[in-house]
């Protein structure tokens, strides 16, 4: 890490603990500005592959609890005081990545606040009744309680925040529900050169995503049982157990490499993303591929997938209706190379340049020159616990 650096941005993102959508949306953000300090709440160096080491890192204080992607959850109710109390060095204007908490970090001094908004926090937002669905029984009323006291901090962040951009119309639309502010919109980052489109495939669909209730992996999963299709899935999470209970014929692969990511993809017959994603880096992945995509007719799907020359729809939730086109669409009939030049609007050149033409146009200049970071935290005024009190007595 370089310590000390004299910066014009300084950089934020909720927690860098894997190294997924989001997190590889910042890294493509995090190479626009290479000396760029970045503040987190909590980050696994490891985890991340090392991709953000060459930058000056900044924790908040939870990151002392060890904590890592399997426990990041249990910290729910801490995170609005830490992201608040977040150091951020001294800089021209903070760039914030969220989909739950760096949006209401503190900026220093008059600095403006862009946020690159993944989706408003879900957990207390559109999939609430989710979240109180999956708590633990002992919660009780306590859980619901939290939720309604983050859903008030965050509706009050949001409003400290000086300008949004949105990853996708959907993502648009709950920023102005959920917030009441508009933002533009600029589709994220998709590492196109990392895949090689063929015409020679293997018979199977895929499924790439975290293994969790929102993704609907059963209606993928259950679709091909009914089509009598074979179906592999990458990744893991709270789900597999159950997943792997109920759809014993689906291949299960779990984590690989990018390596081996990038020839899964390229051996599929179709990509299926059976969620509501706010956009869905995978769907473009795919496409980056060569290979059609089979998606839930709703959300960032409409902006990635052009409906009978990259791929087709289907009803979301609805297990025969993607039954149905597994079984019947003609997958071999879609070109590989239309396929490809639609995922080239998404490359990583093409987001950069677009994220620094709203930031510059927001700013009404270019970023100005670099300054020294401060080296004081920032308070907190958060009514929120201090994990530090909980801390001291573990």
């Amino acid at each position: 890490m370089r310590d000390g650096a004299t910066r014009g941005v300084a950089l934020a993102h909720d927690y860098l603990l894997v190294l997924r959508g989001a997190e590889r949306v910042f890294s493509a953000m995090a190479d626009c500005w290479p000396d760029a300090p970045i503040s987190t709440l909590l980050y696994d160096g490891d985890a991340t592959q090392g991709r953000f080491g060459d930058h000056e890192i900044h924790t908040s204080y939870l990151q002392r609890l060890g904590v890592r992607q399997q426990g990041f959850r249990r910290l729910m109710p801490f995170y609005p005081r830490a992201v608040e109390r977040l150091h951020v060095p001294d800089a021209e204007v903070v760039i914030s990545s969220s989909s739950a908490f760096a949006h209401g970090l503190t900026p220093p001094g008059d600095a403006p606040h862009i946020c690159y908004c993944h989706s408003p926090f879900r957990y207390v937002w559109h999939e609430r009744q989710r979240a109180i669905d999956e708590m633990p029984g002992w919660t009780g009323p306590f859980g619901p309680r939290v939720l309604d006291r983050i859903q008030d901090w965050d509706r009050q962040a949001s409003r400290r925040v000086t300008h949004y951009i949105s990853n996708s119309e959907l993502t648009r639309d709950r920023i102005g529900e959920f917030y009441g502010r508009d933002s533009a919109v600029i589709h994220p980052p998709v590492a196109v050169d990392r895949f090689t489109p063929s015409t020679d495939h293997d018979d199977y669909f895929l499924v790439v995503c975290e293994l969790v209730r929102h993704k609907n992996v059963y209606v993928a999963l259950g679709a091909a049982e009914k089509a009598g299709v074979p179906i592999k899935v990458v990744g893991t999470g709270p789900d597999e157990y159950w997943l792997k209970r109920d759809y014993p014929n689906a291949e299960f692969l779990g984590r690989v490499s990018d390596e081996e990511l990038a020839r899964v993809y390229e051996r599929a017959r179709a990509f299926v993303m059976p969620a509501i994603e706010e956009f869905g880096i995978v769907a473009a992945e795919a496409h980056a591929a060569g290979r059609p995509v089979l998606a839930a007719g709703a959300g960032g799907a409409l902006e990635i997938v052009v409906e009978g020359e990259t791929g087709v729809f289907a009803t979301p939730h609805d297990v025969d209706a993607f039954a149905d086109a597994m079984r019947n669409v003609d997958w071999d009939a879609f070109d590989p190379a239309v396929i490809r030049a639609r995922a080239e609007d998404f490359s990583v050149p093409t987001f950069q340049a677009r994220l620094r033409e709203e930031i510059d146009r927001v700013l009404g200049r270019n970023i100005a020159p670099l300054r020294q970071p401060a080296a004081q935290e920032v308070g907190s005024s958060s009514n929120f616990p201090d994990v530090r009190r909980s801390a001291s007595a573990t």
